[in-house]
This record gives structure tokens, sequence and C-alpha cells, in this order.
């Protein structure tokens, strides 16, 4: 009787542990959300704040304590259904409507940007998985990119993390050197709204510097960043393929198909197809952010 006692109150104080962590890693991402609302925050972006927030939790050891708790179960399964949610932002018809050159641009964009970091920080005699990271968060969509393709090479959380701030300083360094040098291009609005969506990783920051060229410009940031977007299921599924054909003695391993970017595309045509209202739409999308940023705290 007293061994059930005992191990009924370790079932308790476990389960204590994990809401109080999750309940503190929700906080965090609850504020970097309001932190990146304000002028020259929203180029940082909510996910990356969330991360330092994260990170400044280990300066106090009660409340690093109290983070791990849900720590391991957040990174891994809320940064999935994450993903998941943030499909319903891609209209499959918006980027047919604007036809293939989009994608087809986007694939060459996303294929050129991969190769040129992952060869140039092997060059730099860079860990082959940290180099495939950063290149995967600059080429596709910054550091919800990172998050989809780190379980999937299996890398380290220290790996996840020099990535994403690796793609955060790069994007912001560049989004505001875009937006700085505008003027001076000689570019029409469709033009640079293309060079900002194709350049840019984060979906903030495509945003923010296709608003500072006029609506035309912000239209097809959007369009050429989600059809970007788009290509991180492919390319998730490539990877596992790749990983998965023989691990590093030679033997054969069981293939790990990432079935929630699967889901990323099942959402991505349930908000295309099945007419649900923009403000519910704004929710998923916004509920996949704060999930995203619990994910990022965990990580932090």
């Amino acid at each position: 009787e007293h061994s059930r006692r005992q191990i009924r109150n370790m079932e308790i104080l476990k389960k204590k542990e994990f809401w109080l962590s999750a309940i503190l890693l929700l906080l965090c991402s609850l504020l970097g959300k309001f932190i990146s609302g304000f002028p020259g925050a929203t180029v940082i972006g909510h996910l990356v704040i969330a991360l330092i927030l994260g990170m400044l939790l280990q300066l106090s050891e009660t409340l690093k304590k109290v983070a791990k708790g849900a720590s391991g179960f957040i990174s891994n399964k809320f940064l999935r259904l994450g993903i998941i949610l943030m499909g319903f932002r891609l209209n499959l018809m918006v980027l047919a409507e604007k036809g293939v050159k989009t994608i087809f641009l986007s694939v060459i964009i996303v294929c050129f940007t991969i190769a040129l970091i992952y060869y140039v920080a092997k060059a730099f005699e860079k860990k082959k998985k940290l180099a495939l990271l950063s290149a995967c968060g600059c080429g596709i969509c910054g550091a919800a990119a990172v998050l989809a393709v780190s379980p999937i090479i299996k890398t380290d959380e220290d790996d996840d993390v020099i990535s994403v701030a690796v793609v955060a300083i790069l994007g912001t360094l560049f989004t505001l050197l875009l937006v700085a040098i505008r003027p001076m291009l000689p570019l029409t609005e469709v033009q640079y709204g293309v060079l900002a969506g194709g350049s840019l990783h984060e979906i903030a920051h495509a945003i923010a510097a296709g608003a500072s060229g006029g609506d035309v410009a912000l239209e097809m940031a959007t369009i050429v960043k989600l059809s970007r977007v788009l290509i991180l299921a492919p390319l998730s599924i490539i990877l596992s393929l790749v990983v998965a054909r023989k691990s590093n003695s030679g033997e054969k391993v069981k293939i790990a198909i990432p079935w929630f970017m699967l889901g990323f595309l099942v959402s991505s045509a349930i908000g295309t197809y099945v007419g649900i209202p923009e403000s519910v739409i704004n929710g998923l999308v916004n509920l996949a952010y704060i999930l995203l940023g619990m994910a990022m705290a965990a990580l932090g």
C-alpha cells in the first residue's frame, strides 16, 4: 500500500511539473508574440523572440527546472502540430491562379539557396547536419523549416538553436537592407515583391519588406513566399528518403516518413477548398505560431 501511494504521488508530481512547465512555455510564447508587435521587433519575429525568452529562463535555476518538465514533449509534438496548422494559411488556388511560374521560380530559389549555403558551410568545416539545417531555414521559411527538418535528420538541440539564430540574424539584416535600398532599385512593384518573397526566408520578413513597396509588392511577396513554404513538404519527404537509405554503418534503416508534412498539405487543401471563414483561418494560424513559439521556448 505504501509503494502504491508513493507511485501515485510521483505521478501527481510529474503531472504538476508538466503543466507548470507548459504554462511557463506558453507565457514565453505569448510574451514573444506581444513583443513582436512593437515597431522594430516585427522583423525579428515571434518565434525568435520566444527562443530568446526560453534561453533567458536559464538565468534562474528555479525557472529552468520548471521549464524542463514539458520541454521535451512540447519541442517535439507541438512543433509538428504547429506546422500542420500553418498549412491553413497556404491557399492553393491563389498559387494556381498565379501560374506555374511562381512554383517553378520558388523551386529554383530553394534548391540554389540550400545548395549554396550547405556547401559554403561545409567549406568552413561546419557539421553537415548544422549546415543542412541552416540551409533549409534560409532556403524555405526560416525557423519553422529548421524545426520541421530537425527531427527528420535527427539533429541535437544545440544545432537547432544555432540554426535558428543564424537564420534569424541573416533574415533580419537582409530585411533591413532590402527596405533601405528599395528606392534605389530599378524595379517595378511586382518585381520588388518577387525579390522580397524570393530572397527573405521568414514570412514576417517577406511581408515587412514587401509592404514597404506598396500593396502590389506586398501581394507578390506573400505569394512567392508561400510558394516556397509549399516546398517544405516534398523536401521533407525527400530528405527522409535520403537519410533512410543508409545509416553511418552502411546498414539499411527504416524510412521515417514525416507524416506531419502530409498533415500540412491536407490542412492547406482544407483551407483552400472547404470554404472556412478567414477569421477562423487567422485563428488557426495564430494558434500555430503560439504552439511553435512554445516549441522554440522549450528549445531555448
